[in-house]
């Protein structure tokens, strides 16, 4: 392994590095800085977050620098308002020992005047935020006519924000002749454009594999019911007293009611999504930095820009809808070299991203064990013994306290005592898990189920199965007319109060059917079919009811040649087109009750019989 000397750092930077207990390069510092430190040197790096990379692009950047001429000299791009204020400290930390070298953080969410005082009065490097160096190009109160080296840090994030068209309106004001550096965790279609168009033979840096997570983070999934998510998530908390952890989830809705529910029951927690402000966001996060919270359950937009190199675990509430998401999401943990788990509580109708993870990051998930209430006890209960253990005694500021103290327990014995210590710190986790049901685990995640299948399962036919604890519901809004599942969110959204906890979806062409927990279906049925959709009367019909209970003869099947009529002729009055009718009969799909003859005599005779 080289040193930093050996890579061509200057003097002034390597004593202030030392000073920031650097002491020797990671492997992508000691890829790019030798590189960067060239001339006309383009670079594709990959590399996740927690890497190193501000330091691979920024010592290289701060060395290059003329500082006689006071105009910006590198710009560097980044997605968030905190990577951007974390980068500019970062740098400046760097350039302690060179005298009148100027960093200048550009965002908005900050007054854009002060911003604009100082760049009239001469900055070196410029780190900003896409949308707001627009805001200072258009107002022409900065020039980027001498950049000569542009860094891209988090590209794919910046990407994934929407900030495609600012990227190319900023790379087009910039001088062609310079030195262009992408970093990104990822490498999208959409970077490999951006590589295309804009950087020239450039070199690409893989640290570790393409698109995948750091070896020192262990990927672990707990399949368990949707009801139980929240329970799940609970319990693996509990059994690791020491979690320092980021929480994931979907929605802000979902962010703020896990946190929320977390904060009542007594868990160091907050939330931290696009609905707070930008105080209450820099206050949530620096609380998290310095450990005042323990549990930050957050969405993946709110977390960027977060850099913490400690964090024990990243949870993730439910699997994000894109491998990359999740990417991000495990590597904020197992950095600098330490190891780390991203766990994924999830359902069964989630292995299928599982599976889509799993292939792109090249790991296997482990299946994670719940965990009993009597193990939980005996972790929690060890914390407490470790932190007697642990804690620090002074004598002299005690001393004059103590003949009280040992007057007042004197009639207890010494094993009497540790007891009493132990049962109060414990019991509040005896009592809840006392007589608590265990969390059944759905899924071997090898394919398997924990329980026993049920008619509704592959290779047995019959109604498809809700998931414990839901209802199956039949809505008459498909592909055809445009209707995904953002869409049947947005109606409940609209046409319900309250929180609606969604589960399965299955898109037809003509029709669908959606899954929400039992309790909120009276209310669903009620609220859609008094809604519409574009201008259409929406029909939504409990599935299971209707494909379970038998018409007026149904069983009496000896000695008549006709079949039993079941919850499939009922659906004939709705749908009389062909292609409707075999929608029901998709695998995956099966209806009790015989299938229909598609042949056109047989499509003709029914035909007929309706219109009589």
């Amino acid at each position: 392994m080289k040193t930093f000397e050996e890579l061509g750092v200057s003097a002034e930077i390597r004593q202030a590095i030392e000073e920031m207990g650097y002491e020797q390069p990671m492997p992508v510092q000691e890829e790019v800085i030798p590189y960067l430190l060239g001339e006309n040197n383009d670079v594709v790096a990959l590399a996740q977050t927690g890497t190193g990379k501000t330091a691979a692009y920024g010592l290289p950047l701060i060395q290059k620098v003329d500082i006689s001429h006071r105009v910006p000299q590198s710009l560097i791009l980044c997605p968030t308002r905190e990577l951007c204020l974390q980068i500019a400290g970062d740098l400046s930390d760097y350039a302690k020992y060179i005298d009148g070298l100027r960093v200048l953080p550009v965002y908005g969410g900050s007054s854009i005047e002060s911003q604009i005082r100082a760049l009239k009065r001469g900055v070196h490097i410029i780190v900003a935020t896409p949308g707001r160096l627009i805001d200072l190009m258009e107002r022409k109160t900065v020039s980027l006519a001498t950049v000569q080296n542009v860094v891209m840090d988090e590209a794919d994030e910046m990407l994934d924000m929407g900030f495609t068209d600012s990227i190319d309106a900023i790379l087009a004001d910039v001088p062609e002749e310079r030195n262009t550096l992408l970093f990104s965790a990822t490498m999208s279609p959409e970077i490999s454009r951006i590589a295309q168009n804009y950087l020239h033979d450039a070199k690409e840096i893989t640290i570790g594999r393409k698109n995948e997570s750091t070896n020192t983070v262990k990927h672990v999934a707990y399949c368990v019911h949707a009801k139980d998510k929240y329970a799940a998530l609970k319990r693996i908390v509990d059994y690791y007293p020491q979690i320092y952890a980021i929480i994931f989830c979907r929605t802000r809705k979902e962010t703020q009611e896990i946190a929320d529910k977390l904060m009542q029951e007594g868990y160091n927690a907050d939330s931290l999504h696009g609905d707070l402000s930008q105080a209450q966001r820099d206050q949530v996060m620096q609380k998290f930095r310095i450990r005042n919270l323990q549990l930050l359950v957050a969405t993946d937009v709110a977390a960027r820009g977060l850099d913490v190199d400690d964090l024990t675990h990243v949870i993730n509430y439910g699997l994000p809808d894109d491998t990359e998401s999740y990417t991000h999401r495990s590597g904020r943990t197992g950095r600098a070299g330490k190891t780390g788990t991203s766990i994924a509580i999830i359902n069964l109708r989630e292995k299928g991203k599982l599976r889509q993870i799993e292939r792109v990051i090249g790991k296997k998930f482990e299946a994670g064990e719940m965990p009993t209430g009597k193990q939980i006890c005996q972790k929690q209960l060890m914390k407490v013994i470790d932190d007697v253990e642990k804690v620090k005694v002074n004598e002299e500021e005690i001393a004059d306290f103590m003949p009280d103290v040992y007057r007042k327990l004197d009639w207890l014995s010494k094993e009497d005592l540790i007891k009493r210590m132990v049962s109060h710190e414990f019991n509040r986790f005896l009592d809840y898990y006392r007589d608590r049901e265990e969390i059944e685990i759905t899924s071997t995640l090898d394919g398997g189920r924990k329980e026993k299948r049920n008619k509704g399962e592959k290779g047995v036919k019959g109604p498809r199965q809700a998931e414990e604890g839901y209802a199956r519901l039949f809505i008459n809004l498909g592909k055809s007319d445009n209707f995904f599942p953002a869409d049947l969110i947005s109606l409940l959204n609209n046409h319900t109060r309250g929180r609606i906890a969604v589960g399965r979806i299955d898109l037809m062409r003509n029709f669908s059917f959606f899954e929400v927990e039992e309790g909120a279906a009276k209310n669903v049925l009620k609220a859609l079919n008094r809604a519409s959709w574009r201008g259409r009367k929406v029909s939504v019909e409990v599935a299971d009811a209707a494909d379970k209970e038998p018409v007026k003869g149904e069983g009496k099947r000896k000695g008549s040649a006709k079949p039993a009529r079941t919850a499939t002729r009922a659906h004939e009055q709705k749908y009389s087109k062909k292609d409707d009718w075999k929608q029901f009969f998709q695998p995956g799909n099966e209806f009790r009750g015989p299938e229909p003859d598609f042949s056109e005599e047989g499509w003709a005779k029914r035909s007929k019989k309706k219109k009589k």
